[in-house]
């Protein structure tokens, strides 16, 4: 058995701790290996068993409470894993308590294994004036001290990987660099492009998907007349929209949806769009499902920090909708999605349960 520590679970949604519950799925559905959770937050209110997993959660914030819960569950040789969001475990992404508390737990079980999953490492690029600015380097010394806890380090970004080697100066072991897999499944077969309906969707995130409507209208617009789109299917918690339609096209706004409904959908669906910052789809669930069910993943330009994209390339992995110079068409729309659907079956599901089992051994 594993304890995957978390910092929510359902009702709340959370796509850390999506993540999580689908890993352990297929951890024990693939490999045998049975997994319990940990909640990191005291104020969670949900159910003590969900999808067959026993749930427990500490009673406070402190190392103490931390290790407690721990000792409750842990058996002779525990295997802790460690779904690791800084802002998931604190309000200001500075958990002391979570990280002391492993530590401290560490000293009293020679026998236990601490894999660390770091989702994001750090905030950085913020303001003077806001308390991300005045917090990084506390953020840093936490995660420098979490990477020479663990006796495993993953992650989901190669420029995170290359700074948890730099902070690691303990061990040598690699870094597995595991993009985030989709968690509103993985069809086993996709229809070619010519056989869907002619559909956009635009799912994920509240913020983010504002952003489309607020940000991208006029290449929606051009989208939807270069692929003739007859349909726009909104997904994901409500919000109001800023427009109601799009080339005489109205927007159907379905709310949340379960994961099998988003996937029946995105199945017979020509075009995925989304709003991301380029450098950081491998960390993107929207991103993820758009590739794992062949539809064309469409954006618009947005940075974060810097422009190096792990490998995914313009008009190779996604379309560019504000790069003038490029029309979409139905066959460059098609070449693009199986690109992308090709390259997320490099790190699919299946194979990321296979190298967790590997270092959970």
């Amino acid at each position: 058995m594993i304890i995957q520590i978390v910092p929510q679970m359902p009702p709340v949604t959370n796509g850390v701790s999506d993540y999580a519950t689908i890993l352990a799925k297929k951890l024990r559905e693939n490999f045998g290996i049975s997994t319990c959770f940990v909640v990191g937050d005291p104020t969670w209110d949900g159910a003590t068993e969900i999808d067959n997993f026993q749930v427990y959660k500490v009673n406070e914030r402190s190392a103490k409470a931390l290790v407690s819960v721990l000792e409750e569950i842990a058996s002779s040789s525990p295997k802790i894993l460690l779904q690791y969001v800084g802002y998931g475990y604190a309000p200001r992404g500075c958990p002391f308590w979570l990280v002391d508390g492993l530590q401290q737990w560490q000293k009293r079980t020679n026998k236990g294994t601490l894999v660390t999953m770091f989702h994001e490492l750090y905030a950085t690029g913020y303001p003077i004036w806001s308390s991300a600015f005045w917090t990084e380097p506390i953020q840093k010394y936490l995660v420098a001290r979490l990477v020479n806890m663990s006796d495993r380090s993953i992650t989901n970004k190669p420029e995170y990987a290359n700074i948890l080697n730099k902070f690691n100066t303990v061990k040598n072991a690699q870094i597995p660099i595991l993009p985030v897999f989709s968690n509103v499944g993985e069809p086993e077969k996709i229809k070619p492009l010519s056989e869907r309906k002619p559909r956009l969707v635009i799912f994920g995130g509240a913020g983010n998907r504002l952003k489309v409507y607020e940000q991208s209208t006029n290449y929606l617009k051009r989208v939807c007349q270069e692929l003739d789109i007859q349909e726009i299917i909104d997904i994901g918690t409500q919000i109001k929209l800023p427009i109601s339609e799009i080339n005489l096209i109205p927007i159907v706004s379905l709310g949340q949806q379960s994961a099998e409904k988003v996937s029946e959908i995105l199945q017979d669906s020509l075009v995925g769009f989304f709003y991301y910052p380029l450098d950081f789809l491998t960390r993107s669930g929207t991103f993820a499902a758009y590739c794992a069910h062949g539809v064309i993943p469409v954006c618009t330009t947005y940075y974060a920090w810097g422009k190096e994209q792990d490998g995914l390339e313009e008009n190779k992995h996604y379309f560019l909708a504000d790069n003038q110079s490029q029309q979409l068409s139905l066959s460059l729309g098609e070449a693009i999605a199986q690109n992308a659907y090709n390259w997320y079956q490099t790190h699919n599901l299946a194979r990321q349960a296979q190298i967790y089992s590997e270092i959970l051994k």
